[in-house]
Formats: structure tokens, C-alpha cells, sequence
């Protein structure tokens, strides 16, 4: 593992431990060359999964991509930052096992949104105002009347 402060090609793992949820090992590491200390993640991939853009371009599937812009809608809110990775494993999960090594990127805004309902309101139309492209005060306010409307239901 290539150390992040000198790019030196050896650490030496000091301590390995499962995450919380099981879904990853967290490895402690030393770099051989400069000393510091850092930590990384090793996780399951089941297969190579392709997202499919509304224009019809290909990209591969970046778990870290997902996690940043659910940290974005997350922002200044509080949220347990371990709710987040929990909501961000279950999409990838579910993206995994639905046995298609393509998914639209229109489905997992969906998942992205769903996710985000249940875990905070104010998070929820941030997203959403991204994600379907607001463009006036309007777009929100029609919006935030349907998320009131369904937290009432």
C-alpha cells in the first residue's frame, strides 16, 4: 500500500479490525519509509458495476463518489457520520445483489433518495434539489410541500 504522505511503496499493517457493520476490514498502517501512520478500508466487491448516465455515457461505479455527495446533502447537519456509511453500504448492497452489472444513474439517485427520506428531511431536498435540477425558489417550495406532506401521512 502506497503510503499517502511520501509515496513510498511498503507500510506494514499494525492492526486489522472489522468495521461496525461487517461490510470492511479497517487496516492501521505504518509507512517503512517516512513512519507516519494511516488507516484504510478493504471491502467486498461482488462484481464490476457500471453506471449508465441519463446522456448514455459509462462509468464505473465509485462508492466514494456516492459517499461524497451524500456528505454533501449531510452537511452542518446532526447526523451520526456512522448512519451515513450505513445508508451508503446498504445502496451499494443493493446495487450489488440486484445481479445487473449496469445500473441507470436514475435508479440510484432513487435509492440515493429513498435513503436520504428516512434519514433527514432537510438532507433529503438538498439532494433532491441536485438531483432534479431546481432552478427557482418555486422548485423548492413545491418540493418541501410534498416531503411536510408525506412526514404527516
Amino acid at each position: 500500500m502506497r503510503c499517502p504522505f511520501c509515496a513510498h511503496e511498503d507500510s506494514q499493517v499494525k492492526d486489522s479490525r472489522p468495521t461496525e457493520d461487517g461490510a470492511a476490514i479497517r487496516r492501521r498502517r505504518q509507512c517503512e519509509g517516512c513512519g507516519a501512520r494511516f488507516t484504510t478500508f478493504e471491502r467486498v466487491q461482488l462484481r464490476e458495476l457500471t453506471v449508465v448516465k441519463s446522456e448514455g455515457r459509462r462509468e464505473a461505479f465509485d462508492r466514494t463518489k456516492l459517499e461524497r455527495s451524500i456528505a454533501i446533502a449531510c452537511r452542518k447537519r446532526a447526523i451520526d457520520p456512522a448512519r451515513i456509511d450505513r445508508l451508503v453500504s446498504a445502496i451499494q448492497r443493493q446495487i450489488e445483489t440486484s445481479g445487473e452489472s449496469e445500473i441507470p444513474a436514475a435508479r440510484v439517485g432513487g435509492m440515493v433518495m429513498e435513503g436520504l427520506r428516512a434519514l433527514d428531511s432537510v438532507a433529503y431536498i438538498r439532494f433532491a434539489s441536485v438531483y432534479r435540477d431546481f432552478t427557482e425558489a418555486r422548485d423548492f417550495e413545491e418540493f418541501a410541500g410534498t416531503v411536510t406532506e408525506a412526514g404527516r401521512g
